[in-house]
């Protein structure tokens, strides 16, 4: 697991920052991407393969989380907004994006508004309708220990002999840290409400190509493995990959990010 090339954090028009992370050549295609729950920009994926593919992958503290000013109610539009304010100013265009884990609904919001000119979906969170409205306090108590506890013991095997790889769990425990640096409040509980409740967007609305990836052994972040959410999706190509769980997007990321590069053609 190499850490990132480059980081910086960009300035939004409100004084905000967000703070990003990048792999692969400067002027490789742009893939943003949007990571799992409570961690940071420093945990990416693929960076033994980005250069050869010709990709640039963007990483994204979501606010609150590692270098990123917290916004205080955010929704999913928010995300969206930031993420289109981003791209200007990293001079991006209309990139790809990765969503992974509870990263996936706010890689979703981008695909709804367009901002996106593709998407993967990864091991990503499906919504479910909560019994009554998710308490934001209720995850204010998490810290980097503990979600990395949480994680580990909800694992596969397949899963586990990913990340218990002495460089894998030095860079997830890292970009945990920095992910919790702020506080709970200030990012992973606002993230965990916002994706455990009903997501207020359409997602038969999406003209982007999205693809759907699930690990056969995941039994975490979707029930059916994607299977409802790709018939809610105009398109959406769903692929189950045997033999491992939601550390689909570390064994298989050359995959993942050629096919969105297939998506991406000519557009630049």
């Amino acid at each position: 697991m190499e850490g990132p090339g480059r980081s910086g954090d960009a300035m939004l028009s409100d004084g905000r920052v967000l703070g990003w992370a990048e792999w692969g050549p400067r002027d490789g295609r742009p893939v943003l991407f949007s990571p799992g729950a409570a961690t940071s920009r420093s945990l990416g994926f693929g960076s033994s393969v980005v250069d050869g593919l010709g990709v640039r992958l963007i990483a994204v503290d979501r606010p609150g989380l590692g270098v990123s000013t917290p916004a205080p109610g955010r929704t999913f539009a928010g995300f969206a907004a930031d993420i289109a304010e981003l791209s200007e100013r990293l001079g991006l265009g209309r990139p790809a994006m990765v969503g992974n884990s509870q990263g996936a609904p706010f890689a979703l919001a981008c695909a709804v508004e367009g901002i996106v000119a593709c998407l993967a979906v990864v091991a990503g969170s499906d919504e479910v309708e909560p019994a009554g409205r998710v308490d934001e306090g209720m995850f204010t108590g998490f810290d980097a220990d503990a979600m990395y506890d949480l994680v580990m013991a909800a694992s596969p095997p397949s899963d586990l002999a990913v990340y218990r790889q002495p460089a894998f769990t030095e860079a997830y425990l890292r970009a945990l840290k920095e992910g919790f640096a702020q506080g709970a409040a200030a990012g992973y509980a606002r993230d965990t409400v916002l994706a455990m409740g009903r997501w207020p967007f359409d997602l038969s609305s999406i003209t982007v190509p999205v693809h759907l990836w699930y690990g056969e052994d995941d039994t975490t972040h979707s029930p059916d493995r994607g299977q409802t959410l790709a018939t809610r999706i105009p398109g959406a190509v769903r692929t189950v990959v045997p033999g491992i769980g939601g550390a689909v997007l570390w064994t298989h990321a050359e995959q993942i990010l050629a096919a969105l590069l297939t998506e991406l053609g000519d557009e630049r």
